[in-house]
């Protein structure tokens, strides 16, 4: 049986795996558990290398790989988020400043309606607001959008997630980005520039890539979270 900190560490490396195909960093990985030293990261991948559930790969730097992950952490096909860490852990934070409480501060954000993470589907106008975590969101502006489909599940996205978008118009290769097509369909994928194209990348092998001519799609933000109910 994992302690609970070995346990949010494999999660953590798992969905950090899964959204970005690289390692997270100690550093990262210590500020995310809220550990004091790096040391304490050692110690814990130590750990989880003896019980078999990573392993870190030969002649790679911040390369490690994750073998199983514990029963009780994937009763379905969905993985807990990093998101669900932070948000943990922010409510811990509040319950300690608060003396007890164990709500964390929320913001309202617009929730703009819901998102094709499969084919292109029209795009909503705003009609409601979500209670979002103030812990997940950095700063800028930032909206909502209920994922519909299932073509981003390796990148832990699912099917009735809420995905929380920070609103800009550039974005490098490989955000998950949330493109506007024509003016008129929106959608949730990798942005990839291949040979004058914008392509867009599912994170489910089922899917194919789409490719539009740039004067096509307009960046509308980029992913920073994600919520879900359960």
């Amino acid at each position: 049986m994992l302690t609970v900190k070995q346990h949010e560490l494999l999660l953590f490396i798992q969905d950090r795996l899964a959204e970005t195909g690289v390692s997270p960093s100690f550093e990262e990985m210590k500020d995310a558990l809220d550990l004091k030293s790096k040391s304490g990261v050692h110690r814990l991948i130590g750990a989880l290398e003896e019980r078999q559930f990573l392993r870190r790969l030969p002649n790679r730097a911040r390369a490690l790989e994750v073998m199983r992950l514990p029963e009780d952490a994937a009763p379905t096909s969905r993985s807990t988020g990093v998101s669900d860490i932070a948000a943990a852990r922010a409510r811990r934070s509040a319950a300690n400043l608060a003396g007890g409480t164990s709500e964390a501060p929320s913001l309202a954000v617009p929730l703009v309606g819901r998102i094709a993470a499969g084919l292109p589907i029209e795009a909503i106008e705003d009609h409601a607001q979500l209670a979002v975590p103030a812990a997940l969101l950095g700063p800028g502006e930032h909206y909502a959008l209920e994922v519909s489909g299932d073509s981003m599940v390796d990148a832990g996205i699912f099917d009735g997630d809420f995905a929380l978008i920070r609103k800009c118009d550039e974005a490098r290769d490989g955000d998950i980005v949330v493109a506007l097509i024509d003016n008129a369909e929106a959608t949730l994928k990798y942005l990839h520039r291949e040979k004058g194209m914008i392509r867009l990348d599912p994170a489910n092998a089922a899917y194919d890539p789409q490719r539009y001519l740039p004067s096509r799609v307009k960046i509308q933000g980029k992913l920073a979270g994600l919520l879900r109910r359960y």
